[in-house]
């Protein structure tokens, strides 16, 4: 038996563009081997996570269509699985379908339906209750859909309805770490059901998640027989011993080291995000700090220096360094580059709200006005040209508000949303390491947002290596305040930095999406209310 791990990109909501993958993969695959074994993601027809389209009166034409049209023109000699959302006797399901020779051959419904971080299933499909084993040339192939495979249950009914092998079809999105935790569940599972498992995932960004394939099949014994590269699409070969639980070795990816994975996932969610919305370019505002620098860098991987603006918005406490290594930057990258003064955009503001702050002294609002002054400069180019403003905050800011609404918060997109602040100057040196575009300075000079005189990031907050651990731990994990003191950090910074995460809730919910990266990122999967009365810290 030959199956192709068919590792693609869907969009979500392109039934057309969707199907005509699967039709041109499948019949590539029939020119390389003979009656080949297809396999598909998860939904793959309506792309994944299709959300409220899934409520749609027009869903179940456009994947019946499909699926017709499939029946029509793929070649009669696959065996084509993949995945899709279907009424049935009027309820919803999450299905995997298998079609040959022209027919729908089998259909089996998902039955564990995740309902926790990013994933809010049961508010769409109804579960399955039953496996679905068919005999695929004199194998006894059983179907599951992702998190049926994370719980005992479907693998085991699985095997004791008599599968030899199980293809498991998946939209499994990254965060670090996930690929491990993946195989080693897979293997888990392996080795209790005496059972080969073909597990295929989706690639690409969609809107804050990104799906790093890295498909894969392991043998019964729990072995790794094959995996697909992480990031990028993929079609790759395994080939199932006779009636053994086990393939025939085929090509392993290189696994990727955490940081490199953490860039390709910012890269590609960038990526996915401006093409598959239609941007034909990006601005940026470029400060001469670390977190605009990487910004600037991911852009540019992402897209090419030809679609990348970057634009400096000096003001009276902008340092010649922050302009010099800003410049320098740009053309390291190639970039065009662009410098606005603020100073008289700043001025008539002042002159404008002079009777309305007559008589009171200088306070933030002033610091917050120059970001608003830079806000409306690069919103403008964004109007004018319909580039995609990049802002440039990353989780740590973000998480304790460390940032201006309508100021340094105006944007289309933030790919360091997720991406703590020790982390943005690792990233930095790994991206060096590739090639220099970060000047050496910019990662070494102490952070700063250059609102006021001789500002420095620690003046308002405590040390970046212990308000990440704080923010992990809170954040994250979940650890009450009093928890974290017992880690061993010092009450103050405890307490000063979880009350800053629970008031600025109304900030984040303004905040743009940003790639999603950790198990808790500020989006999808940590909903609190922006109106409370929980004691901070708790």
């Amino acid at each position: 038996m030959h199956i192709l791990m068919a590792q693609i990109n869907t969009q979500v909501g392109d039934f057309v563009g969707n199907t005509d993958q699967v039709i041109e993969v499948a019949t590539q695959a029939c020119q390389e081997r003979e009656s080949p074994v297809v396999v598909f993601p998860e939904l793959t027809l309506s792309g994944y996570p299709p959300e409220d389209l899934l409520l749609r009166p027009a869903l179940c034409k456009r994947v019946n269509d499909s699926i017709e049209r499939l029946c029509r023109e793929l070649p009669a000699s696959a065996w084509v699985i993949l995945g899709y959302p279907i009424r049935r006797d009027e309820v919803l399901y999450n299905c995997a379908g298998v079609i040959h020779g022209g027919e729908l051959k089998a259909e089996y419904r998902k039955s564990e339906l995740p309902n926790y971080q990013v994933f809010d299933e049961k508010r769409y499909f109804t579960a399955g209750t039953q496996p679905c084993v068919l005999n695929i040339q004199g194998t006894q192939v059983a179907l599951s859909i992702c998190e049926d495979i994370w719980v005992p249950g479907p693998t085991a009914a699985a095997s004791a309805a008599g599968a030899e092998l199980l293809i498991n079809l998946n939209a499994s999105p990254y965060h670090r770490g996930k690929q491990q935790e993946r195989q080693d569940l897979v293997a888990t599972r392996c080795r209790d059901n005496a059972l080969a498992v073909v597990y295929v995932n989706q690639v690409g960004g969609q809107d804050e998640l990104v799906f790093d394939g890295g498909s894969f099949a392991m043998s019964s014994d729990g072995s790794l027989a094959a995996q697909s590269p992480r990031f990028d699409t993929s079609a790759s070969w395994v080939e199932r011993s006779g009636s053994s639980g086990s393939f025939r070795k085929a090509a392993l990816a290189e696994p990727l080291e955490e940081l490199e994975a953490v860039w390709q996932a910012l890269v590609l969610g960038m990526r996915d995000y401006v093409n598959k919305n239609g941007f034909p370019s990006v601005v940026l505002g470029s400060s001469g700090g670390v977190d605009s620098a990487l910004t600037l860098a991911v852009a540019v991987d992402a897209l090419g220096p030809e679609r990348v603006e970057a634009v400096m918005m000096p003001f009276r406490y902008t340092s010649d360094i922050s302009i010099a290594d800003a410049a320098e930057q740009s053309a390291m990258l190639g970039v065009r580059h662009s410098v606005i003064s603020i100073e008289p955009i700043y001025e008539s503001f002042l002159a404008a709200l002079s009777e309305e702050f007559a008589g009171l002294e200088a306070d933030t609002t002033e610091e917050n006005l120059q970001a608003r002054c830079r806000g409306v400069l690069l919103m403008s180019i964004s109007n004018k040209k319909r580039s995609l403003v990049l802002t440039t905050g990353n989780k740590s800011e973000l998480a304790v508000g460390y940032s201006t609404l309508y100021g340094d918060m105006a944007g289309g997109f933030d790919v360091l949303k997720d991406v703590p602040k020790t982390l943005v100057y690792a990233l930095c040196r790994y991206r060096n390491s590739l090639g220099a575009c970060i000047p050496d300075r910019v990662i070494e000079r102490p952070p700063s947002a250059e609102l006021a005189p001789d500002q420095k990031d620690e003046d308002s907050l405590p040390p970046y290596d212990v308000l990440d651990r704080i923010l992990e731990l809170y954040v994250e994990q979940d650890f009450s305040a009093e928890a974290i003191i017992a880690e061993g950090i010092a009450r103050a910074d405890v307490e000063r930095a979880v009350r800053l995460v629970d008031i600025n809730e109304y900030k984040r919910r303004q905040a743009p999406i940003g790639v999603r990266i950790t198990q808790r990122g500020f989006g999808r999967d940590r909903r609190y209310p922006i109106t409370s009365a929980w004691r901070i810290g708790e």
